[in-house]
């Protein structure tokens, strides 16, 4: 089996068991991933994902509507109150 047909292979349930492993270091069974176990997974997980929609994407931050500070480029002095 290449690795293209192991990436259509990987369904929504494993996706979500090698997100979970990933997160919290261990199988299901409560094994720990090994090093390199974390990098594959989280390898597939990448390569499952650029199938999803950008906003269902592990990291995804949308874009702001406003910008966090003024449009201008002069340093302004914070104001400490207690």
């Amino acid at each position: 089996m290449d690795l293209k047909q192991l990436l259509n292979s990987i369904t929504p349930d494993i996706y979500l068991r090698l997100k979970l492993g990933v997160e919290i270091g261990k199988w299901p069974d409560g094994n720990s991933l090994t090093r390199e176990q974390k990098e594959l997974c989280m390898q597939a997980i990448i390569a499952y994902e650029q199938a999803l929609p950008e906003d269902q994407r592990t990291g995804y931050v949308p874009p702001k509507k406003t910008p966090c500070a003024p449009d201008t480029n002069e340093l302004q002095p914070l104001s400490w109150k207690n």
